[in-house]
């Protein structure tokens, strides 16, 4: 049997091959049944959220093979063989332990440990009520490991669910669930009610090279226009470390990381713990002295130990651009039609209820794309990548960048129907707290408050084709 990795290779390899074909692929044949444009692709298996582009370059291919490798690498402490940069904290020890096959990670269960992808996020209220999204003592994520017998962990969470019951006007009912956090095992002192706590899960990682490429020009007009509908959708300004300028945030649940590359240096710091010229210091607050004392890989030459004085990226720019090529080169599955009239049916629904202001269906690249037949390029993601306030109900009262506590990020639709299938389960939202599209849908409040109720207002069938329409994205 093969392994995983040539079988890989293999799947590359053909695909590469067939992309020849798709590379002539006009602007005039791109459905919105090819959620991708030319990076769509028509597996739809287990794997499906882990393809390349077809067309790729030699150089990127090989690139985006090494990327993957590097996505799955398992970090080790320093001085064990292996990749040297584990922790002294951290929450895992690879990227793929929270994507599993690229795809969102198992929401947490009742009365389940927070890990596996799932993680806690902390800020501090001040005297004034301002929050800081860290905490001085534990920092922005709870690390619920560490390298043992040398430092302890920051301690545990555990989650458990308070149910409600949703009436429709038809009498059928839905049972929504509120997570209910629990920190345990503290090993810094005890946390009081200054703390906020967030529990956030890892979602998938296909198409974000297309949302990355997309001209900022091209997100402020969607603002604009949703402007004269009443909404309040806005770019989340946040700072471009590499260039130190304020520029549109794209990524995590609350648009906070302005491009691919940062994105993936903050994985790394706060999940894994190891350094990168983004982040040079060791993720250790300055009360967990044992942590911050404990020699660093970034001051090991790779062969004679952990004791010297320049500083070398646990997380080398090399491996950094790897993993960036891989994620931005990543195909996303096409739209899998099995009742057309049904789905048709239901995306009229799904427009008409207002829906589709904010999960906007088309978007277009810029000119700053890895290959120029990919630039000036519409796709279909269903998002805006605008912040919006979604109510109340689903406010962690923790703020990042410009968003704040009520704000998040429209998260794209596309691949949501494949989820299941790869993942195991759903977890839909921030935090995973939906089970199902109809429940995600019920959370909606704030400026959404207005398109969940036209959704709720459908007779039951209607409710279903919007539900088969999504989908099938």
């Amino acid at each position: 049997m093969l392994s995983f990795k040539r079988a890989f290779k293999f799947i590359f390899c053909l695909t590469l091959v067939v992309g020849l074909v798709k590379v002539g692929y006009s602007e005039q044949n791109q459905g919105l049944s090819d959620s991708g444009g030319l990076m769509s692709s028509s597996q739809s298996g287990e794997l499906s959220f882990t393809l390349p582009y077809e067309g790729l370059s030699a150089k990127l291919g090989k690139r985006f093979i090494k990327g993957h490798e590097q996505f799955d690498e398992i970090w080790v402490l320093a001085p064990a063989p292996g990749v040297w940069g584990l922790g002294p904290t951290f929450n895992e020890a690879n990227c793929v332990g929270c994507h599993p096959k690229n795809s969102r990670a198992q929401p947490a269960k009742d009365g389940a440990e927070i890990e596996k992808g799932n993680v806690i996020k902390l800020g501090h209220r001040g005297a004034k009520g301002e929050v800081v999204p860290s905490h001085p003592w534990y920092g922005d994520q709870l690390q619920n490991r560490a390298a043992e017998n040398r430092v302890p962990i920051e301690g545990n969470a555990q989650v458990t669910f308070e149910y409600s019951q949703f009436t429709y006007p038809d009498n059928t009912s839905v049972t929504l669930k509120r997570p209910i956090i629990r920190v345990k095992n503290l090993n810094f002192g005890d946390l009081d009610e200054s703390t906020v706590v967030s529990m956030r899960i890892a979602p998938q990682v296909i198409g974000l090279g297309l949302l990355e490429w997309v001209s900022e020009q091209n997100l402020l007009e969607i603002a604009e226009r949703q402007k004269k509908e009443g909404l309040s959708g806005r770019p989340n300004y946040v700072i471009d470390l590499e260039t130190e300028r304020a520029v549109i945030g794209r990524f995590g649940w609350k648009a906070a990381q302005p491009n691919l590359k940062q994105q993936t240096a903050v994985a790394f710091h706060s999940d894994i713990g190891a350094t990168t010229f983004f982040f040079p210091e060791k993720n250790c607050p300055q009360i967990q002295v044992g942590c911050r004392e404990l020699p660093s890989a970034a001051k090991c030459g790779g062969q004679g130990g952990c004791t010297g004085n320049n500083f070398r990226p646990e997380v080398l720019p090399s491996r950094l651009k790897n993993i960036t090529t891989y994620l931005q080169a990543l195909n996303i599955p096409e739209r899998r039609i099995e009742d057309p009239e049904e789905t048709l049916a239901g995306e009229i629904l799904f427009r008409d209820s207002g829906c589709a202001s904010c999960h906007v269906p088309t978007l277009v690249t810029g000119e700053n794309t890895i290959l120029k037949e990919l630039n000036n390029m519409s796709f279909h993601p269903y998002t805006d990548l605008l912040i919006h306030d979604m109510g109340e109900q689903l406010s962690d009262h923790r703020p990042e960048g410009s968003a704040t506590g009520q704000e998040w990020r429209t998260p794209p639709l596309w691949g949501i129907g494949l989820v299941n299938t790869i993942s195991g389960s759903l977890g839909l939202l921030h935090d995973g707290r939906a089970a199902s599209i109809e429940e995600a849908i019920l959370w909606h409040g704030g400026e959404a408050l207005s398109s969940r109720q036209k959704f709720v207002d459908l007779a039951k069938p209607e409710r279903e084709r919007v539900i088969k329409f999504i989908n099938s994205l």
